[in-house]
């Protein structure tokens, strides 16, 4: 069964697209959390910490979540550790796993990358990793070879979250496409054979929540491209927003919210992980409003 199709197996279990983004910032930390901590192994262990309670507040709610390898590159190794620990805490947990590094390179170098998170050899437990796909078709190639040999799965850059996405992403075409809808068939294709049970396939595309007339479009036009979807909470997004990524039956995407989730215990009080679970089971019950039921 392709990867794809086991995450939307827990989407529909638990009625719940969200994906909690771990995009966790040492600020994120209660006062108590962060006081002592000055070098980076402190600061990771802090981290970890963090994640770990959230984790343990959400998993039986949540069926996914992302990681940013940023917030945990910038520690050094104790960081990458930390990410790696995360990752791993996340899986035995029954989570699926959202590497977000946004990788990208042609030849060899996309295929280290492809081995170093979804390979054999990977040193931490992840199911997809985002990547840029602005090279072409040689920089991701190597990408899905490996998803097809270890049922791994991807979600390349189409429609991003971001205020100024459309500087290039929704520049004209010659034949009066979008780059962004170039893109998304370039995705469609990279992913024709890896589309499972639900007609999905398990190379997905980034889509933010903030541009939903673009989630639309790429929606009709890409029925069999499944959507991570940023921009949710924070960023201006909401669940009217996005109700178009999804299809009739209530799939298509998850929903990430990362600082809504995480620094939810700064607006209603209480221990972090219990504000945590509140904002996901807020979450999912104003997705639900839009959505509808989520069924096979």
């Amino acid at each position: 069964m392709p990867i794809i199709d086991k995450l939307i197996d827990r989407i529909v279990a638990m009625q719940n697209p969200t994906c909690v983004g771990l995009d966790t910032i040492f600020d994120y930390l209660p006062e108590d959390m962060r006081a002592g901590a000055e070098d980076n192994a402190a600061i990771a262990e802090r981290i970890f910490e963090f994640n770990k309670n959230i984790i343990d507040g959400v998993c039986d709610i949540v069926p996914s979540v992302k990681i940013q390898i940023a917030c945990y590159e910038m520690y050094g190794a104790a960081g990458i550790a930390c990410f790696e620990r995360t990752a791993d805490y996340a899986k035995q947990k029954g989570l699926f796993v959202i590497a977000d590094g946004k990788r990208n390179d042609i030849g060899n170098t996309a295929g280290f990358y492809a081995a170093a998170f979804l390979g054999e050899r990977a040193t931490c437990a992840v199911d997809f990793l985002t990547v840029n796909g602005y090279l072409g078709t040689d920089g991701i190639q190597p990408f899905v070879d490996v998803c097809k040999q270890n049922d791994k799965g991807l979600f390349a850059l189409v429609k991003t979250s971001n205020p100024s996405s459309g500087e290039f992403q929704n520049l004209l075409l010659q034949d009066g496409r979008t780059v962004y809808e170039y893109m998304g068939g370039l995705v469609e294709k990279w992913g024709k054979e890896l589309v499972g049970k639900y007609g999905y396939s398990s190379v997905g595309a980034v889509v933010g929540a903030t541009h939903p007339e673009e989630a639309a479009r790429l929606r009709a036009e890409f029925p069999h491209m499944f959507f991570l979807i940023p921009g949710y909470g924070a960023q201006g997004g909401n669940a009217e927003m996005l109700r178009r990524c999804f299809d009739g039956r209530g799939l298509g995407g998850v929903v990430n919210n990362s600082r809504g989730v995480l620094c939810a215990y700064k607006k209603k009080g209480g221990t972090y992980f219990a504000a945590a679970r509140q904002a996901c089971i807020d979450m999912q019950r104003d997705l639900a409003s839009v959505i509808g039921p989520m069924s096979r």
